[in-house]
């Protein structure tokens, strides 16, 4: 796939003040810790992460969303009435149905023209959902569309931590399946893109490619309800599946977008935590180009995870008008969509 007319006319997030340390994270688990002799500091050695935000109990993925979108709103380079697609991409739901979507339009009062539905895609959902944008603005359908994802992890957090400590049949072994849930943050993101003729000099999506490897869709499942969420996960094999996935897709992206590796600026990944960014650099062979993380201080925090990191990326000042900012996203189930910026 290749864009032509697309561009990032903006974007903004926004984040809880309430801060969760891998070591508060522990102390609450002390039960499990003391009970199968886990030592302690064991959660941020594993993967990196020192901290995740949470946000208070009953808040709603709409609200995050809106909060997001409210943010970019005010910086007054979009004007709400201008919005013709709002696509709600996060892991995170309201509710099964109506949309979440429906939700933040209603929240923010854009138009009666404007098309409303949430795209669910795991950790990929916004990537995915940029990518429905651009096919829109491609065939001319809109010239402006809004992205929101508004995820929450702090359901999942509480739900773990009660489980490993009351349930007496886990062992060693079996709670890793749930180590994953433990890095899990919270965040809110806001993206518009729109046709080039909106804003010129705004940095522009290129292209890309998609790939699935659907025989890993068991290897990371979740269920519940925005109050009580659960999820399991084998770590280890979902990320060798999705090297394997990943280096196939960014194969592909270089061949779409005709870039050679020391034409590529910057690389922005899935936040996962410190083994998955150095594998999946090195399977892409991209060690040696710069990179910026995000997990460290958020955790992982799903499908708003790759675009926060963007953000905060350009809030540093080190990216550069011109510059190719390669997107690698990859979410469970397995699928990848790796796209090319020009900024």
């Amino acid at each position: 796939m290749k864009y032509n007319n697309v561009v990032i006319r903006d974007f903004a997030y926004a984040l809880s003040e309430d801060v969760m340390t891998s070591d508060d994270l522990e102390k609450r688990l002390e039960p499990v810790y003391k009970r199968l002799r886990l030592p302690a500091g064991r959660l941020e050695l594993m993967t990196g992460i020192k901290e995740r935000r949470l946000w208070s109990p009953g808040t709603l993925p709409s609200d995050l969303s809106t909060m997001a979108t409210q943010n970019l709103f005010n910086k007054g380079n979009v004007k709400k009435e201008e919005i013709e697609k709002i696509v709600h991409a996060s892991v995170c739901r309201d509710f099964l149905e109506p949309s979440t979507a429906s939700i933040v339009h209603g929240n923010l009062g854009l138009s009666e023209d404007c098309m409303i539905f949430d795209l669910s895609n795991a950790c990929l959902g916004v990537v995915n959902a940029m990518v429905m944008a651009c096919n829109m603005i491609e065939l001319g359908q809109i010239k402006n569309a809004l992205i929101v994802s508004g995820e929450n992890g702090g359901p999942l957090l509480e739900e773990t931590i009660k489980k490993l400590n009351t349930d007496e049949s886990i062992t060693r072994k079996s709670i890793k399946k749930y180590i994953a849930n433990l890095t899990i943050g919270s965040a809110a993101v806001a993206f518009v893109l729109s046709h080039k003729d909106q804003a010129s000099d705004a940095p522009r999506i290129l292209g890309g490619a998609c790939m699935t490897d659907s025989s890993a869709n068991k290897l990371c499942q979740g269920d519940g309800d925005p109050g009580s969420l659960m999820m399991e996960t084998d770590s280890e094999k979902l990320l060798e599946h999705g090297i394997k996935l990943a280096r196939k897709t960014w194969l592909k992206t270089k061949d779409v977008l005709n870039w050679k590796h020391d034409e590529i600026d910057w690389v922005i990944g899935h936040q996962v935590g410190t083994a998955h960014e150095e594998q999946v650099m090195r399977a892409l062979e991209l060690k040696d180009r710069p990179t910026h993380i995000t997990y460290d201080l958020l955790g992982n925090t799903g499908s708003a995870a790759l675009p926060i990191t963007l953000i905060k990326l350009f809030e540093t000042g080190q990216l550069k008008k011109n510059q190719n900012v390669a997107l690698v996203g990859i979410g469970s189930g397995l699928t990848s969509i790796m796209l090319g910026v020009k900024w």
